[in-house]
This record gives structure tokens, C-alpha cells and sequence, in this order.
């Protein structure tokens, strides 16, 4: 009867209230976060209040945790409802703060760049976005940045294909609108003169918006596209631009180039037959 008398009492035990107060924290910590993300997407502010925002709700996030912890601490000595909660927190809060710490993780040994293009010497323009980036931020940043990133993305060079420039043109428009980039210029080339992409992407996530350049020439073998992506903010872009540009390069190859006839495949010992008008000798 005691048994059951002590089990009565700790269901009506209210839960602890550093479990309660680290679950509120972390829902509203995650509605911060979502309220950043939708502000930047839905462009109603600009990017500083959006960085503030965000970096609210990752203030937030950590601070749930830690007070779940307390929790978890409280409830081992004191004993009584309340780990759920607690561990909703502790969920929540390592959900937020996951993906910015993957990046820093993954940004540590990366240089701290935030523009990338195949051709450091002359790099793609950017024409129409320039009027959307910050002043002084559409010039290329120069040989430093581009021995940085020779260093650590050895692989990204123009692409060669072995057919005309409209149809490495068409090849990467084609991919552009698959991925769902908002173009803002492609105008039709002048004689004897190059083609050219300007597209903003935008990350998965938050939605941040980086400009991407395609430049398009006719060169003695067939056509030789470059690509430019840079971020319009911060210093680093973690690796992003450069991926998104090794990526497009693929894509545009897959595109543009036709695909190789399969030959016919011989069996050993077997005769090919000759074609009409085509006589063996004798």
C-alpha cells in the first residue's frame, strides 16, 4: 500500500521547473530561429538583423542545454519528474546548433575566401548583380585569394567541351533553371563576342544569396566555360561557392556534351560482315 501510495505521489509530483524552463527556452529558441529563416527569405530586412536573429536563437539554444543540464543534475539528487522535458530541450538545442558548428567544423582548414572561379586572371563579370551586392564587393579580390584557393581546390579549372557555344549556352541554362536560380541576365551575344550567365543561388538552409556568373567562349576546339560564385557577405563562405562551382562545372559537362554512340560489341571469332560496295579482296 506504501508502494503504491509513493508512486501516487510522484505522478502528481509537479515536473521540475529547470526541465519546464529548459523546454521553454528551446521552443523559443527554435522560433527564433525559423523566424530568421523567414525574414531572410521572404527579403523583409536585411542581412544584419537576420545574422542578429539567428544568432539569438543559437544564444538560446545553448542556454537550453545548459539549463536541461542543471535539470538532469537536480533531478538525480532530488529525484521527481521532468527528464522529458529536459531531454525536448536538450534535442532542440542540439538541432539548432549542429549545422553552424558542421560548418565551422568543416570550414577550419578551408581558407577564408567567399569568391571562387575557374579563371583567377580574368574572371567572369558580374554586371546586372552588382547592383544587388554591397559596394566594392563585385571586383574580383585578386592573385592572393586565387592562390588560396588553387591550394585547396587544386581541381577547379574551365571546362572544355568539344561543341559550340550556344550549345554549352543552352547546356548551362538547362542546369541553372533545373536548380531554380533566378536569372538575371542572359542576353543573346553580339558577333564574335562571348556569352554570358548571371544567377543568384541561394544556400539550403537559410536561404543567403550568392551571385553566380557563366561565361561562355568559342575557342579552336569547341567552347570553354568559366564560372564565378561568390557570397555578397562575411569573409568566409566555408567551402560552399567552391563546391556549387566544382558541381556546376560537372553538370554543365553532362549538358552540353552529347553522349557517345555505344560501339557494337564483337564477339570473338566472329566475321563482320562488309558493306554493300565494300568487297573483300581476292
Amino acid at each position: 500500500m506504501a508502494l503504491v501510495m509513493s508512486r501516487l505521489r510522484a505522478l502528481e509530483e509537479p515536473p521540475s521547473r529547470l526541465a519546464i524552463w529548459s523546454r521553454r527556452i528551446g521552443v523559443f529558441s527554435l522560433a527564433v530561429a525559423a523566424l530568421a529563416i523567414l525574414i531572410e527569405r521572404a527579403d523583409l530586412l536585411e542581412i544584419v538583423p537576420v545574422l542578429v536573429t539567428f544568432g539569438a536563437a543559437l544564444v538560446l539554444a545553448g542556454l537550453a542545454i545548459l539549463v536541461a543540464f542543471a535539470s538532469f543534475v537536480s533531478l538525480w539528487i532530488n529525484g521527481g519528474p521532468g527528464f522529458f522535458q529536459a531531454m525536448t530541450a536538450v534535442v532542440i538545442g542540439a538541432g539548432l546548433l549542429g549545422y553552424p558548428g558542421y560548418l565551422v567544423y568543416k570550414g577550419y582548414n578551408l581558407p577564408a575566401i567567399k569568391d571562387i572561379t575557374t579563371d583567377p586572371i580574368d574572371p567572369p563579370r558580374f554586371e546586372v548583380v552588382a547592383r544587388l551586392r554591397p559596394p566594392n564587393s563585385s571586383l574580383y579580390p585578386g592573385l592572393a585569394t586565387a592562390e588560396l584557393q588553387k591550394e585547396a581546390w587544386p581541381d577547379i579549372e574551365p571546362l572544355l567541351v568539344t561543341v559550340s557555344a550556344k550549345a554549352a549556352y543552352d547546356g548551362a541554362m538547362a542546369v541553372i533553371t533545373k536548380r531554380k536560380w533566378r536569372v538575371v541576365d542572359s542576353r543573346p551575344p553580339l558577333p564574335n563576342r562571348e556569352w554570358h550567365i548571371e544567377a543568384i543561388a541561394r544556400t539550403p538552409i537559410m536561404g543567403f544569396r550568392d551571385d553566380v556568373a557563366v561565361r561562355i567562349r568559342t575557342v579552336r576546339e569547341g567552347a570553354r566555360v568559366d564560372v564565378r560564385s561568390a557570397s555578397r557577405y562575411g569573409y568566409s563562405d566555408f567551402g560552399t561557392n567552391a563546391t556549387r562551382v566544382l558541381a556546376l562545372i560537372d553538370d554543365i559537362d553532362d549538358a552540353a556534351t552529347p553522349e557517345k554512340p555505344e560501339r557494337p560489341q564483337v564477339k570473338p571469332g566472329a566475321k563482320i560482315a562488309a558493306k554493300p560496295g565494300q568487297g573483300g579482296k581476292r
